[in-house]
């Protein structure tokens, strides 16, 4: 089996959602895990080839007034359908930073990625307030998981 190719996408404006997105990518990139390439986009960057190249894919936004980042909207809009049918079954997961409620940036995400037909591969993560050591540590659990996933 050749190099899988975990794709990051991800709109980090503040230093907690920085937090969060710097303990995925430690736990994607971890020692005990090989055969994985990370690429990581910023979702403004990130284009259809990078979906389309990319074995797994993991999400990451702030809830922005109720829901997903613009950013990442607007990569789930350059994306959609170049991706439809080509990547159904592909698995991801996301992480979720809000000040106080994450609920529309999560029911957002279910649906675009349900129409897409891609396969969640672990629990999304969710986080309000500042981060705390367990939140933390759930990121970096996220990335190893999906990233796991894909050797499998």
């Amino acid at each position: 089996m050749g190099v899988a190719t975990l794709l990051i996408v991800h709109h980090t404006p503040s230093p907690n959602c920085q937090a969060l997105f710097e303990a995925v990518v430690q736990g994607a990139t971890t020692d005990g895990i090989e055969g994985v390439r990370v690429v990581r986009r910023a979702a403004l960057g990130a284009t259809a080839s990078d979906v389309l190249g990319a074995d797994g894919i993991l999400l990451g936004t702030p809830a922005n007034l109720g829901y997903m980042s613009g950013a990442l909207k607007h990569f789930f809009d350059q994306v959609y359908y170049p991706c439809l049918d080509a990547t159904r079954g592909r698995p991801f997961g996301y992480w979720v930073h809000g000040g106080n409620d994450v609920t529309g940036a999560v029911r957002g995400i279910e649906s675009i990625t349900t129409g897409l037909g891609w396969r969640r591969a672990a629990e999304p993560v969710t986080v309000t307030g500042e981060p705390a050591k367990a939140d933390v540590e759930a990121c970096w659990e996220l990335g190893a998981t999906v990233a796991a996933g894909l050797t499998a």
